[in-house]
């Protein structure tokens, strides 16, 4: 347990040891730097669920908002035994970073619940998510806090945080409350394409590393840890980039074929057997090993704090794309930096989900449908485009890639104080 703790804490010190860092390369107004250093609201309920036996359990809930200079602040909910304050403020203030470096008209705001959704029924769950949805009543709103799919949680659930939103409404009201959430099955309100945004967009962002580096994905040699939504996508398409999976990490195990693994195979097995353990023609790895597997590119796409300095020395890959929020911590990147190790950051490698959620939220709002090859055009255009703004940014303050992002990202926030000013 005294692991686990150091582990959430040390995430929340990353976030301000990568902030400070920043902040003191670009010169950051020091009014603007105090009130990025805090989160503007921290909202914790507790809750009770009737459960399947007739029992009632108290869950506990929370949601964070950092800032939302730029707009309603915007993040997702994540169900799993880590979740607690500093971990949702990590995140929520990543979030913040995030939604400005995309240049999109959110701030940022991260929650969730602390439970092991694997331990309750579906029905419970449904429970667990409409009731925890009650308790945070007007703290969310679809143009003041918009929460989506994260960690554990999915597109059913958005279904039924949007349905007990907008039931709390007037009838006549309702309706215009769909866009409270995103992430939404396509059927209830969701954008086709949302499911693959955030895999997506970590494989353009390695396009446009191979871009500089005069190379292609073609294949390119990477493991993955965690296959989730993410790490499942970004498999799917760094394959027809040709590139070539040989390792895979999940909560089940480690995997591994130097002569490649099918993406789409995998995930049918997975599927059928909730394990990518035994998947044909792979060995098992030990776990404790993975980062080391000889490849071109590492995609932790699973939790914060994988890749430390116990184990970034160990790494042979020319790249790292951080799927996952946080997954490198500081003392594991300066080793990293001093190796030649590149690091495509999290607020920009896996900023395709926001993105693809902004889009939603504006088809919500204004009646529209879009299509798949409008979305993933439009996508595509956003991570690019933010992709170069980092690499100038590098360039000019002559610093790694995640500095830059920040450093991006804090430009447009600052001028939004500086020309609205400090109320009163």
């Amino acid at each position: 347990m005294a692991t686990a703790i150091k582990a959430r804490l040390g995430m929340y010190e990353n976030v301000k040891n990568q902030f400070e860092k920043a902040a003191a390369l670009m010169g950051l107004d020091e009014s603007v730097k105090k009130i990025l250093s805090i989160t503007n609201n921290e909202i914790v309920v507790h809750f009770p669920v009737k459960m399947d036996n007739g029992q009632v359990e108290v869950f506990t809930g929370y949601r964070v908002q950092h800032n939302n200079a730029l707009g309603p602040y915007k993040g997702g909910l994540r169900y799993h035994p880590t979740v607690d304050i500093d971990a949702a403020r990590a995140l929520a203030t990543w979030m913040t970073w995030k939604t400005s470096l995309a240049g999109l008209p959110y701030g940022g705001g991260k929650g969730g619940i602390q439970i092991d959704p694997k331990k309750y029924s579906q029905g419970e769950l449904e429970r667990i998510t409409r009731r925890f949805t009650f308790a945070l009543g007007d703290n969310i709103g679809p143009e003041y806090d918009i929460p989506a799919p994260d960690v554990n949680t999915n597109a059913q659930m958005m279904a039924w945080i949007a349905d007990t939103y907008m039931s709390t409404k007037s009838p006549a009201e309702r309706s215009k409350n769909q866009h409270v959430v995103t992430g939404k099955p396509v059927g209830s309100g969701g954008l086709e394409g949302r499911d693959r945004a955030t895999g997506f967009g970590v494989v353009v962002t390695l396009e446009s590393w191979a871009n500089v580096k005069g190379t292609s994905l073609e294949g390119k040699r990477y493991i993955v840890q965690g296959f989730g939504n993410v790490g499942y996508w970004a498999a799917h398409f760094m394959n027809k980039n040709g590139a070539i999976l040989v390792g895979v990490q999940d909560a089940t195990g480690t995997i591994y074929n130097p002569e490649g693994i099918d993406p789409e195979a995998l995930l049918r097995y997975q599927t059928e057997t909730a394990t990518i353990t035994g998947y044909k023609g792979t060995q098992n790895y030990k776990s404790d090993e993975f980062f080391g597997i000889d490849c071109d590119i590492v995609i932790p796409a699973a939790l914060g704090n994988q890749i430390t300095d116990e184990n970034a020395a160990s790494i042979k890959a020319q790249v790292i794309a951080e799927g996952a929020n946080g997954p490198i911590d500081t003392e594991g990147e300066a080793i990293l930096l001093a190796n030649g190790v590149d690091i495509i950051p999290d607020i920009l490698c896996n900023s395709g989900g926001v993105i693809g959620s902004y889009f939603e939220w504006l088809q919500n709002r204004n009646g529209e449908i879009w299509t798949m090859d409008d979305v993933i055009v439009k996508l595509r255009k956003k991570l690019e485009d933010a992709f170069s703004r980092v690499i100038t940014s590098s360039v000019q303050y002559k610093t790694d890639w995640r500095t830059a992002a920040y450093i991006q990202a804090l430009v447009r926030i600052e001028m939004a104080y500086k020309q609205r000013g400090i109320f009163p």
